[in-house]
């Protein structure tokens, strides 16, 4: 079953193509819904996440993390509703926001319509990371989260938003020091 639920992962193929070296289709979607709904995947997920971090030699749980957004284009076929257009990066589809401990591991993920603004779509994420790893006190985020989201952060969330801003002679992109994680993170999710 997990092997076959990794397939349809990697391949995003429908779930009445998944190849008859697997169970039947059915099969591996009931499982997948079970698991889902039941809050096994979090479960494993939480856990292999914990042993990564004490494998390198932190705690089980984060107290710090990064968030940050990325713009991807979706097919015609995705409903309208659920998609816009980023007119900052030229893309027509959804935006997903993701949270990371300092490892790049994920704590959050939320998926808008891509025209929605940074410091409006962050608050789902930053919400949930404060409610399932209490311990995060502070997120790192790039300069399209400043503004009313780090006082919303700080006055209703009590965690500190701090945004980590480019050099005032930076031309291009740059690794920043406190945000590589987040966005080697989107790298791997692109590889999938």
């Amino acid at each position: 079953m997990v092997d076959a639920i990794f397939y349809m992962v990697r391949a995003g193929c429908a779930w009445r193509q998944l190849p008859r070296d697997f169970a039947p289709w059915q099969t591996v979607y009931w499982y997948f819904s079970w698991w889902h709904d039941d809050g096994t995947v979090r479960r494993i997920h939480n856990a292999l996440r914990s042993q990564i971090r004490e494998a390198d030699g932190r705690h089980a749980e984060p107290s710090a993390g990064l968030i940050d957004s990325q713009s991807v284009r979706t097919a015609d076929t995705v409903p309208a509703a659920t998609r816009g257009f980023d007119a900052g990066k030229k893309v027509k589809g959804r935006k997903r926001f993701i949270v990371t401990d300092t490892l790049g591991l994920l704590l959050a993920v939320h998926v808008v319509a891509a025209n929605i603004q940074d410091r409006d779509g962050a608050r789902h994420p930053l919400l949930w990371t404060r409610l399932d790893h209490p311990n995060v006190k502070k997120i790192w985020a790039d300069q399209r989260f400043a503004g009313r989201l780090v006082d919303w952060a700080g006055e209703i969330l009590g965690r500190e938003l701090e945004i980590v801003r480019k050099a005032p002679d930076q031309r291009g992109f740059q690794v920043q020091s406190k945000r590589w994680a987040v966005e080697r993170t989107f790298s791997w999710l692109a590889m999938g």
